[in-house]
């Protein structure tokens, strides 16, 4: 793998080694700024790869940018795990929500919320909108670039795998809300932290869509039909399409559309199992 990679003017990707879910393998970082510079997802916890992504950075100072703070979008251990580390070598502050230090323990020196902006100043400046973007996790967020329509999305799409939602800090029905609300900015590029940059992205915001909606169905369907059933029970008629050995996740994605088809009155809840509405 080569890396850092240019991707646009005032961005470089770089990937490195993570405990992220497979078939995905690595989580991007990105340097994102023409002079002042966020490094964004400070995200491996192994020895090595902390040692290349350290020169990586130390390089881009070399270059005469100035690194500015480190940024994560959210508060999983593929996107942390480097948090204390690169913290304690680059001397740089943690900008993110501010629910990341009750979900994952690191401190947040700039605590970032909806409608915040990022200013980086540069020859060519940079302006980076934030958006609070929860669902995936509750404390998500994107940042988007309005002058070249380039939007960091973190864990909200990937072109590597798929993205989990898993109950309690996952919260489907909001998730599917965001990725509405990132469709229509009709960004020109999405900088996922698994895979590689995404062209058009507003249609694969429409084809995630359209997978939830056909799984929910799917799984609505498989309520009906078996007139209710545990989660254990659900899985494995919902996701026949999917291997066995997959289905623990799968249970998780089940529960998920499950909580929403409930706060929506289409199912209910009769101890541990999930039935018709009516």
């Amino acid at each position: 793998m080569i890396r850092p990679t240019t991707v646009a003017p005032g961005v470089e990707r770089f990937a490195a080694l993570t405990p992220t879910l497979p078939p995905a393998t690595h989580t991007n970082s990105y340097a994102l700024g023409t002079r002042d510079v966020v490094l964004v997802e400070p995200a491996t916890p192994y020895e090595d790869e902390r040692r290349e992504w350290v020169t990586w950075a130390r390089g881009l100072v070399s270059q005469g940018r100035r690194l500015v703070a480190l940024f994560a979008t959210h508060h999983h251990a593929d996107h942390v795990g480097g948090v204390s580390f690169f913290r304690e070598e680059l001397g740089l502050e943690l900008w993110a929500h501010e629910r990341i230090e009750t979900l994952s323990g690191h401190a947040v020196s700039r605590a970032l919320v909806d409608g915040d902006q990022i200013v980086l100043d540069g020859p060519e400046p940079m302006k980076l909108d934030v958006l609070h973007t929860p669902g995936h996790a509750s404390d998500h967020l994107c940042l988007y670039d309005a002058a070249s329509k380039t939007l960091v999305v973190g864990d909200m799409v990937a072109s590597v795998g798929t993205i989990l939602i898993a109950p309690g800090d996952g919260d489907m029905l909001e998730y599917l809300a965001q990725l509405g609300r990132l469709e229509k900015l009709e960004a020109n590029v999405a900088l996922p932290a698994h895979g590689d940059p995404i062209e058009v992205p507003s249609r694969l915001f429409r084809a995630y869509q359209a997978h939830r909606a056909m799984r929910e169905a799917w799984i609505l369907k498989a309520v009906e039909q078996s007139k209710g059933g545990n989660l254990d029970e659900l899985v494995t008629i919902a996701y026949a399409d999917t291997k066995p050995e997959l289905h623990p996740i799968a249970r998780l994605s089940l529960e998920a559309h499950l909580l929403k088809l409930e706060r929506e009155g289409r199912v209910r809840r009769e101890g541990d199992r999930f039935v018709p509405a009516a």
